[in-house]
């Protein structure tokens, strides 16, 4: 296998870590027989002893793990060098005999320990130029880890009381059977110029984000926020028309989606609406509201026939319940 391969700056710390300068985004670290040599700190002749009894051995399987770089010499000539990848490194690491590798077998066996034991492990190096794709890590780990916990991919028993409640929840919605208890708490503080400031807050936000415009939460009419708001507090014959915290902040976050009170970021602002709304009151939402659940809400509403109101309401207050 012939590649061309940038100047390639391998060390080992004192600890015995292997770090990469450069092609950090490589699958894998290429290195030379000369600088395995180094970052070991043995002769070229006895590390290739220990690479020619790894393949002898078949440890590793030598076609895999062996390429040849175009790599410019001191005489400034161009030739085509022999590298081995981070599993021959590895393994010769732990057959030759010298302080440094000793060092590298230390830090190694740490590092296996510590995959073994916790299931993960964290290079604060890489992590700084892999800060993105570290924080979609975390949040796939969420998701696969977020009530799932105990669930084993052969213990099907196991897999369906875990998930109980969205099979009574999908029951409930197909017959109409939506949730009529709630929390009746007070609702305290509770103002709709509080909202109106609130809101003025994401809107900063999102346009330091460059995720909106002017005309985000911009109100076609002013009062329209106001107004829903206070249907959601209206009485009906001396009572409260909703009377749970679920069914108003459930109210709310449809009125605002469906009616378009602004002139863009109905949704998102509904969305914020209702979990503001939630807080607010102090119902502990955070573990049956995730993010991707309000998303795929907001838009289950803005997609939906004006005649499913009740079905769709009825579906809020079945996560809520």
């Amino acid at each position: 296998m012939k590649k061309e391969l940038k100047e390639l700056a391998i060390y080992q710390t004192k600890e015995g870590a292997i770090r990469l300068k450069e092609d950090v985004k490589n699958e894998t670290v290429w290195a030379s027989l000369d600088q395995i040599a180094n970052i070991l700190g043995r002769d070229k002749s006895v590390i290739s002893r220990h690479i020619k009894n790894i393949f002898k051995e078949n440890e590793l399987i030598q076609k895999s793990v062996v390429a040849f770089f175009a790599t410019t010499a001191s005489d400034g000539k161009t030739y085509q060098v022999e590298y081995f990848n981070l599993d021959v490194i590895i393994s010769v690491g732990y057959r030759v005999n010298s302080k440094i590798a000793t060092k590298f077998r230390k830090w190694a066996t740490k590092i296996l320990k510590k995959h073994v034991t916790k299931g993960f492990t964290i290079n604060k190096y890489q992590l700084k130029n892999n800060y993105q794709e570290f924080l979609q890590a975390v949040d796939n780990v969420k998701l696969l880890a977020k009530n799932n916990s105990k669930v084993q991919t052969e213990n099907i028993l196991e897999l369906i009381k875990t998930f109980s409640s969205t099979w009574f929840s999908l029951e409930s919605y197909d017959k109409q059977k939506f949730p009529k208890n709630g929390n009746t708490q007070s609702i305290i503080d509770i103002e709709a110029k509080d909202l109106y400031a609130d809101i003025k807050l994401l809107k900063k936000e999102l346009l330091i984000k460059k995720e909106a415009t002017e005309l985000f939460a911009q109100e076609k009419e002013r009062g329209l926020l106001k107004g829903i708001l206070g249907n959601v507090f209206q009485s009906v014959f001396g009572k409260d028309a909703y009377l749970t915290i679920e069914e108003k902040s459930a109210h709310l976050l449809y009125f605002i989606i469906k009616n378009h009170p602004f002139n863009d970021g109905n949704k998102r602002t509904g969305a914020f609406a209702f979990i503001w709304f939630l807080q607010k009151s102090g119902f502990e939402f955070q573990k049956k509201i995730s993010p991707e659940t309000l998303t795929t809400l907001a838009l289950l509403i803005a997609e939906s026939d004006p005649k499913e109101k009740e079905k769709i309401v009825g579906l809020v207050l079945l996560i809520l319940r």
